[in-house]
């Protein structure tokens, strides 16, 4: 079993002070998190598959129309899984680009995407200086806008950069009550954390309106000016056995990040002890919640 690195940041300290982190020690605490951990969220969101046989990043991949779409930027591109399966779809008859404010997982991306033109950057969602006004065709963002705060200027920045009738297109967060077992395991994650951080949680990593639709469709709305918006809810699952989904899991929420070895391991035990419990020819299931956010420029 591989512990993680034990993640004691600003942001974390803050919480422990009962105080509310600033944007930057938001920034700061993320930036950690995947320069221990560079490319730990690809590894469950490409196993983790709907009714149809498709992942998230594949779901966010067909929101490309290749008849009107010329111009695709990967915002929060992270470790470039999104864009080399945008590559291998279309090849060289798109123009794609990435970016990501972590070099760790641009390394990872620059290393995959070694035998493309692809052009990555390393910038804020925030502010997309590398990108001409009215010069992207679609922003693709997968399972980064709810960690992005503040969130309202990452809109702003989507919405200059983007063509008329253009597409923001993200994977954001769904109904915990709609996955089987899902608001279970979260609480597994979070007693744990909460052992040694009592205030993790209370404060949201990020902006808590985009975790909701009413939320992600209000923002979207004041920013974007009367746009088609459309939220379409999917269940993503993993069958496998309870000791591979305990590690899975676990690598996917950042809140396992902040244990210590030992409270880590524990954990993990109690994760693997709750999927045996779900055990159906020798395996379980986890099921995760997710909203395929897509957003049309007028």
């Amino acid at each position: 079993m591989k512990n993680p690195l034990t993640i004691d940041s600003d942001w974390t300290r803050q919480l422990e002070n009962g105080q509310q982190p600033s944007g930057d020690d938001l920034e700061k605490h993320l930036t950690e998190v995947h320069n221990n951990n560079a490319g730990f969220t690809e590894s469950l969101a490409w196993k983790c598959r709907d009714v149809n046989g498709k992942n998230s990043y594949e779901l966010l991949a067909d929101v490309i129309d290749k008849k009107c779409h010329s111009q695709v930027l990967d915002l929060a591109c992270g470790s470039g899984v999104l864009l080399d399966l945008c590559y291998q779809r279309f090849g060289n008859k798109l123009e794609f680009s990435g970016v990501d404010m972590n070099d760790s997982e641009l390394q990872l991306a620059r290393e995959r995407l070694s035998h493309t033109d692809i052009k990555l950057h390393n910038s804020m969602a925030q502010n997309l200086n590398f990108a001409s006004n009215l010069s992207i065709d679609i922003i693709l963002c997968h399972w980064a806008l709810t960690l992005m705060d503040p969130v309202v200027p990452v809109f702003d920045s989507a919405k200059r950069v983007l063509k008329k009738g253009g597409i923001f297109a993200a994977i954001v967060d769904g109904d915990a009550n709609k996955a089987p077992g899902y608001s279970e395991i979260n609480n597994i994650i979070y007693k744990h954390v909460r052992r040694e951080h009592p205030n993790y949680g209370r404060i949201e990593l990020g902006d808590p309106r985009v975790r909701t639709v009413e939320g992600i469709h209000d923002l979207a709305t004041t920013t974007f000016n009367e746009p088609e918006i459309t939220i379409t809810p999917s269940i993503l699952s993993l069958n496998a056995s309870p000791s591979i989904l305990a590690i899975e899991v676990a690598g996917f929420f950042y809140a396992s990040f902040v244990l210590t070895a030992t409270g880590y391991r524990q954990m993990i035990i109690d994760l693997e002890n709750y999927f045996f419990t779900k055990i159906k020819d020798e395996k379980s299931c986890f099921n995760m919640p997710v909203n395929l956010l897509v957003i049309c420029k007028n």
